[in-house]
């Protein structure tokens, strides 16, 4: 059996409908995971699904509004009474910020909007993944999974983004202290910070020409990542081949970041 078999796992996906999250999900359904796909709308859900169910995958959808605790927690039942166990929770669900107003202009609701989106969203997620994952663990069943969707803003001055990229600052310091308190119970916490891909957030980005003339000839790969670029790294860190590995911040960014 492959060290990569995920055959037997299960995983949800939080936006995993579209962009990265998709390109996690389908490389994950084709490594044998069952999957639990977690989004705001219930169609882009659906045709998401069945990318998986057509090839043979074993899917399943909730409309998941990460932001809210009680529908998240509604979410982790239904997908536990699905399948049973959720061995790997991928905290994908997130919004841009789109580069549109100085820090100086920056409303408090703005503010909050990404805080609670993509801060909030995964602690809520994550806690409820990590509840399930220990006390499994305290059963004899110790595995468990927990990956977030950083950026790599995180790490890189971002104009007319810094509450973006504070929210995936905070992530990189909560994944430390998940990866710390949860090893005891077989549970990793790793975060993938992209570099610039091409999805629905960054569209008008990449129809930009000066900023694409700008930022290309930084890529040493010369090309945009795709959501596909993030298969890899999804099965990867789900799998038993990681298990000695916890607390990272995996960049995938096309050789931006050493350039």
């Amino acid at each position: 059996m492959s060290i990569f078999d995920l055959n037997g796992r299960v995983a949800v996906v939080t936006g995993g409908n579209g962009g990265i999250g998709l390109g996690i999900v389908q490389a994950l359904g084709e490594a044998g995971c069952a999957v639990s796909i977690w989004g705001r709308n219930a169609e882009k859900n659906a045709k998401a699904a069945a990318t998986i169910s057509a090839k043979g995958g074993k899917v399943d959808t909730r409309v998941c509004d990460v932001t809210d605790v009680a529908s998240v927690k509604a979410a982790m039942a239904a997908t536990l009474d699905k399948f049973g166990r959720v061995d790997g929770c991928f905290a994908n669900a997130g919004i841009g910020g789109g580069g549109r107003h100085a820090f100086i202009d920056r409303t408090q609701e703005d503010w909050r909007r990404m805080f609670s989106t993509n801060l909030d969203g995964v602690f809520h997620v994550f806690q409820a993944a990590a509840r399930h994952m220990t006390e499994r663990a305290e059963k004899g069943d110790a595995f468990g999974r927990l990956v977030a969707t950083s950026s790599m803003a995180s790490l890189f001055g971002t104009a007319r983004n810094e509450h973006y990229a504070a929210t995936k600052a905070a992530i990189n310091a909560m994944i430390r202290a998940l990866a710390v308190e949860l090893a005891r119970y077989g549970v990793t916490a790793n975060a993938i910070l992209p570099g610039w891909i091409k999805s629905e957030m960054t569209e008008g980005l990449m129809a930009n020409d000066k900023f694409v003339g700008n930022v290309m000839p930084r890529i040493p790969m010369r090309r945009f990542g795709e959501p596909s670029d993030f298969g890899g790294i999804a099965v990867y860190l789900m799998s038993k081949a990681s298990s000695y590995h916890t607390a990272d911040m995996v960049l995938i960014d096309g050789g931006y970041s050493a350039f």
